[in-house]
């Protein structure tokens, strides 16, 4: 039992170390308006394993602090970053729908965050447009070969951890 929960420990840290040196080695892609952040495809990891979800939402909150969010950002951003986990590991069953949550909580949520915490000008649903398109690519398509890529390894990389 107890090395269930340290492997899930060691998992949703791993993934939350990952999520934050990929937010930071892109960091010039990953933020504004137009924006394909890659680390935001390893958020297809739920797909996995349940570990994915707060390791996901750690390295989303703490890429967001290092990168110099701001706060509504950090809070916000995480949280669609924490919805679309949840999202994708309650469509586990479904592998090509994967990306259908990350995709969909932060092209809704991230355009608030842009015009009400950034001041940016643009119409919400033109930012939806652009955080969308931004996001399939990191989930959509990033994302897939992430999964199709680790498919191979799951039994190695991903053995079951209960929390």
């Amino acid at each position: 039992m107890k090395d269930k929960k340290v492997l899930f420990l060691v998992h949703a840290a791993a993934i939350a170390a990952v999520y934050v040196v990929l937010t930071l080695i892109f960091a010039p892609f990953g933020f504004g308006e137009i924006q394909v952040r890659i680390s935001e495809a390893l958020t297809v990891l739920p797909y996995f394993t349940p570990a994915a979800i707060p390791g996901l939402f750690v390295g989303c909150l703490i890429g967001n602090t290092v990168g110099g969010a701001i706060p509504i950002d950090i809070i916000c951003g995480s949280i669609a970053t924490l919805i679309g986990a949840l999202i994708t590991y309650r469509l586990r069953s479904y592998r090509r729908l994967a990306p259908v949550g990350p995709i969909a909580a932060n092209t809704v949520i991230v355009p608030f965050v842009l015009r009400f915490g950034y001041g940016v000008p643009l119409p919400i649903p033109f930012m939806m447009l652009t955080v969308g398109i931004g996001e399939v690519i990191s989930c959509g398509i990033i994302g897939m070969v992430v999964l199709t890529a680790l498919e191979r390894y799951r039994s190695v990389l991903f053995k079951e951890a209960a929390v």
